[in-house]
């Protein structure tokens, strides 16, 4: 089932690294070559390739979506992108929303919101190779395991692989999943959708001893505007913060982000002062801090992508909105003066609404995805340096 196609127009060539300098890497046309990377967190390899995914575009005999083809993973290299795999929609799946994780082989890992042979094209679970070759490595049924994943995979030293389905589940309000390296599906947890949380969109991180941190977009007591949530190794989860919708934020789409002490940070879409979304942290205690609160110019409702963290106590991210053209920013948060930069702000020549997280590289560069805009209006690939 895999597709490979190269396309070599309407490509820029990597800026000059300056000083907080902006280049647009790759325009999509939102044809073969791919349409609208949703969530899509780049990785990128020892020698510089950058791989991600696309909501639509490919196969575009694919439908089913609000358009045309239902998505790709492409490999990006010196300006020339080369579609990996077109999902069809069955047996592969269809719509890989998040991003990728890879192996050091060269192998892609990620989730497909719907398709695969699962009842109720529930999604799947895939591996592209290097070359392109795809495998389904699980097919989602909906009940109990879990329906339409929307996140990222995480993976372990054993090599398995864990994740979230935004539904589903044993009461139908999402699930925790392990799914090992041999195939075998485990449902770790299945939220009720009342003070435990429900719906969790973003992926998982995990520690040393196994267990597990996430968020959920809803759930939570009163109106349920979603919870900060740990998941140990025997399946107890514990509730570490619950959204109210006030200054403390509501509603986190995205995933966590840990650092060396064990403080999680994270960002929520609406809530805080102004009602554009927060960034927070938790500590070890489980207090929650709000760092930031979006107040709209210099950008608004971070949407799916985890924060990135160096080593000076940066915290690096993107609001979906917001900024001087309301089409979203890239920003830098210190931790120490919470003082927050906006870095670029997306005028749609250059991309608009970045919807996904970023990629951090040994030279401090950064770069992601817009969901729309650039020269055909299906997003674009850009890099970043600070």
């Amino acid at each position: 089932m895999s597709t490979v196609f190269t396309l070599a127009v309407m490509i820029e060539s990597p800026p000059a690294i300056q000083a907080q300098s902006f280049g647009v890497l790759y325009h999509f046309t939102g044809g073969a070559d791919g349409a609208n990377p949703y969530a899509s967190a780049l990785v990128r390899d020892s020698v510089g390739n950058l791989y991600g995914t696309t909501e639509y575009g490919g196969d575009l005999s694919c439908t089913g979506g609000l358009s045309p083809g239902c998505g790709t993973v492409f490999k990006l290299n010196s300006g020339s992108e080369t579609v990996l795999h077109s999902f069809a929609g069955s047996p592969d799946g269809a719509f890989p929303l998040p991003g990728l994780i890879h192996d050091s082989a060269g192998n892609l890992y990620g989730t497909t919101f719907e398709g695969g042979t699962g009842s109720g094209s529930s999604g799947t679970v895939f591996r592209v190779t290097a070359t392109g070759n795809d495998a389904v490595l699980y097919s989602f049924t909906g009940s109990p395991d879990g329906d339409s994943p929307f996140s990222v995979l995480t993976r372990d030293s054993f090599g398995n692989f864990y994740g979230t389905t935004r539904s589903g589940g044993a009461f139908g309000f999402g699930s925790v999943f392990k799914l090992s390296k041999r195939g075998k599906e485990t449902v770790l947890y299945s939220f009720s959708g009342g003070p435990d949380g429900g719906t969790p969109f973003g992926g998982l991180i995990l520690d040393s001893a196994g267990t597990l941190y996430g968020t959920t977009y809803a759930g939570g007591p009163s109106a349920g505007h979603g919870v900060v949530f740990k998941l140990d190794a025997s399946g107890t989860e514990t509730v570490l913060h619950t959204f109210t919708a006030s200054t403390d934020g509501a509603n986190p789409y995205a995933g966590l982000t840990r650092d060396n002490q064990g403080n999680l940070y994270g960002t929520t879409y609406f809530g805080g002062k102004f009602g554009f979304g927060t960034i927070f942290k938790i500590d070890t205690t489980g207090k929650e801090t709000v760092l930031h609160s979006f107040a709209g110019p210099e950008g608004a409702n971070p949407y799916f992508g985890s924060l990135v963290i160096d080593g000076k106590g940066n915290l690096f991210g993107a609001a979906s909105t917001g900024g001087a053209s309301n089409l979203g920013t890239v920003f830098a948060l210190n931790l120490i003066s919470r003082k927050l930069r906006v870095l670029h702000t997306f005028d749609g020549a250059d991309g608009a609404n970045p919807l996904g997280g970023l990629l951090r590289d040994t030279h401090g560069r950064l770069y992601g995805t817009t969901y729309q805009g650039g020269t055909f209006g299906a997003g674009v690939v850009f890099i970043l340096a600070p």
